[in-house]
């Protein structure tokens, strides 16, 4: 109790030195958590908007699927999937789909495209197809699922395959592919909608229902098979557990269920580059902060020689003088911090809820990034406090170690 009464009697005696290191450490936390904070919530943001865009965050398929997509690597009982994940408390929306290279014909051209079967009602609680749409209407419309007059089915197609084709709403699309039998798949269908624009990822992309993709590929009688089922999550963060723990979870062995890291590896991993360039950003100004306060603890360590000489010569051991250093420095550390957060608070929640418009929005294959958005969470609040007293306590241990090993007789000697 002595060593604390002293510690804190320390602090006070020499008040603006005190509040020199309290600036100095407060302002590192003040930067630390501001950076983290811009860092995890643009982060999270990108994630946010690039699954929800068309990859949910958790996909399952057959096995291999992804390395080598085959029209016979179906998914069987489908359904019974479905309504077990839906069950889950944690699954927002489960997409089912079914995809098949075709080569798209209109307007006297031709373009390879990629058709795809979608549940329109489930994808749209699942992506953001249905805001898609800038001409014509989403799939879930009246009479948008079901055969046209001209005993035609529905088909929304990309911007980019239109405006190559040169169809538009109204117009009729011819698709040829390869039926699950071996046959030739070959159909027309009536546009409905233009989805996307000349950079998004359905800029190739025809989307008509389940149904009609069945009939399309021979797949009538197969209702429950799909090769792909999408879910999308309360939380992004979960994805990884989740998918670890419905794959022990399914009986078929022969499927996988993959979080959004892995279905879209090319994607995280550069997002987890430029993550390590923010951490070197942070390393900069942590290595700031403890040069000043180094320096600030060493200055007042040489102005209390003749202080801990008056210690020794009294009877204080060398411990009792270093474990005083380092008290002092982590109360100036843990006061710090305090500061720093009654500042960092504000702004990381005013970031969090407004953000910072970008001048010139990003676009990220196809995604727009306008807004740099904040995060408020444990990790950005913990993170700078351990990283603000760990450093504090690391450069006190020189001025500490110098301090329990100093002589008496040179120490009461000294101006």
């Amino acid at each position: 109790m002595l060593i604390v009464k002293l510690a804190f009697r320390n602090i006070l005696r020499n008040r603006r030195r005190s509040l020199l290191t309290l600036l100095s450490m407060g302002g590192g936390f003040f930067l630390l958590c501001l950076t983290l904070s811009m860092s995890e919530g643009s982060y999270s943001n990108i994630i946010n908007i690039f699954t929800q865009d068309h990859t949910g965050h958790v996909q399952i398929h057959k096995e291999n699927y992804l390395e080598r997509p085959s029209l016979y690597k179906t998914i069987n009982h489908a359904d019974e999937i479905i309504t077990l994940l839906e069950q889950k408390t944690l699954v927002l929306g489960v997409a089912p789909r079914i995809y098949s290279p075709s080569l798209a014909y209109g307007k006297n051209k031709t373009f390879p495209a990629q058709v795809i079967g979608i549940d329109p009602e489930r994808e749209a609680k699942t992506t953001g197809l249905e805001n898609k749409v800038n001409e014509g209407y989403y799939l879930t419309r009246p009479l948008a699922n079901k055969i046209s007059k001209d005993a035609y089915f529905p088909a929304m197609i990309g911007f980019s395959l239109a405006k190559n084709l040169q169809l538009t709403v109204g117009d009729e699309l011819v698709l040829i592919s390869q039926g699950i039998d071996g046959s030739i798949a070959n159909d027309i269908f009536n546009v409905v909608a233009i989805v996307g624009d000349t950079s998004s990822y359905e800029r190739m992309n025809v989307y008509i229902s389940l149904t009609a993709m069945r009939e399309f590929l021979s797949m009538a009688g197969d209702t429950s098979k799909v090769h792909e089922l999408a879910l999308i999550l309360s939380s992004q963060s979960q994805a990884r557990e989740f998918a670890a723990k419905t794959q022990s979870a399914l009986k078929d062995e022969s499927l996988s269920v993959e979080p959004w890291q892995v279905v879209e590896s090319s994607f995280y991993k550069s997002m987890q580059a430029d993550k390590k360039g923010s951490y070197v950003s942070m390393g900069i100004i942590i290595f700031i902060v403890s040069i000043g306060v180094l320096n600030t603890i060493l200055m007042g360590t040489m102005e209390r020689t003749r202080e801990f000489g008056v210690l020794k010569a009294i009877g204080t051991r060398p411990l009792a003088v270093f474990t005083l250093i380092m008290l002092e420095s982590f109360v100036l550390a843990i006061i710090g911090c305090l500061l720093g957060l009654l500042l960092a608070l504000p702004v990381c929640f005013w970031l969090a809820g407004v953000g910072i418009s970008m001048p010139e929005p990003i676009d990220m294959g196809g995604i727009i990034f306008d807004t740099m958005l904040g995060e408020v969470s444990w990790f950005v609040v913990l993170l700078p406090s351990i990283v603000v007293i760990s450093s504090t306590l690391i450069v006190s241990f020189i001025p500490a170690i110098r301090a329990a090993k100093i002589s008496p007789l040179k120490a009461l000697q000294a101006v």
